[in-house]
């Protein structure tokens, strides 16, 4: 026996006592459990925001990862073509967690109907009813319910998207343009599907999820301010944050503060780790570069 053989066959031995999936040294993770860089920004005495950075370690079980809004279409064209960009590395990313066993809610505003009696959407249902420590939001924006601004903690969005945010050349007309979640992000049979704020939480409570982590789409709309959104997620207790490079806003660089698209989306980020919650991104969970935009 040549010292390769015998290196591979002690190889083989300690991998058979140990198990793969703990075999660190080999795949460069030290356990299964989530290494997070959280990035948040807190008020100083003259008034200004400093950069805080916080190393977290989270069990998968114990984390939910709510993706909202990726539609299979959008009335304004460029908001369409980036979900359709993000779309196949925010599936990669979310077939990773799950099978760390992380909870996955698919969370496609008023397009639950699409996925009436499916193991996901039953499952939600199903989900045994759990108290909330506040009365969830009754307030409502384009018939549905919704968590407006609060006052008492953050200031107005840093860029102007009062005229809906289309930033392509010739302005989209607003229309009810999707009909389901965008295909290009699976579903398991051990997912679960809601817009509602109620099943939400029933989720969250009924699986002993600790930390709730938002993807998706629009940032400065319904990423906080749905039901199943950052302002009432934080609201209700739950330890959450945002994975900020799997996100976009409604952004059109001709309203203030006169931006580019992206640099109006890095300030929305800014306002939520200021006002909200931490921030992290993908590259603590697939130790790939975070995603960006091609364009």
């Amino acid at each position: 026996m040549n010292l390769w053989q015998l290196w591979l066959g002690l190889t083989v031995i300690m991998l058979a006592g140990m198990g793969m999936h703990n075999a660190g040294w080999l795949t460069g993770k030290e356990d299964e459990k989530y290494h997070l860089n959280l990035r948040s920004r807190t008020k100083t005495a003259d008034g200004s925001y400093k950069v805080e950075e916080k190393k977290v370690v989270w069990e998968p079980r114990e984390t939910a990862f709510i993706i909202c809004d990726m539609w299979d279409d959008h009335w304004c064209k460029s908001a369409a073509a980036r979900v359709q960009e993000l779309a196949g590395p925010m599936n990669t990313i979310i077939e990773s967690v799950r099978a760390q066993g992380s909870l996955i809610i698919h969370a496609p505003s008023s397009v639950t109907s699409f996925y009436e009696g499916t193991p996901q959407r039953k499952k939600a249902q199903l989900a045994k009813f759990a108290k909330t420590p506040k009365p969830l939001s009754t307030a409502e924006r384009w018939g549905t319910t919704w968590c407006w601004p609060d006052k008492t903690r953050e200031q107005d969005l840093p860029i102007d998207d009062s005229d809906m945010g289309c930033d392509c050349a010739v302005k989209c007309d607003i229309r009810d343009a999707w009909t389901r979640q965008i295909a290009t992000i699976g579903m398991a049979p051990e997912d679960a599907l809601t817009d509602n704020g109620q099943e939400t939480f029933n989720l969250l409570a009924q699986h002993g999820i600790k930390h709730v982590v938002l993807l998706g789409v629009h940032l400065n709309m319904c990423v906080l301010g749905r039901p199943f959104g950052i302002r009432q997620m934080v609201q209700q207790g739950k330890n959450v944050v945002l994975m900020r490079d799997m996100t976009d806003t409604m952004y059109n660089p001709e309203r203030d503060p006169q931006v580019s698209h992206h640099e109006g989306t890095r300030l929305v980020i800014e306002h939520v780790e200021k006002y909200w919650c931490p921030s992290f991104t993908s590259t603590d969970l697939t130790g790939e570069p975070a995603f960006s935009f091609k364009q």
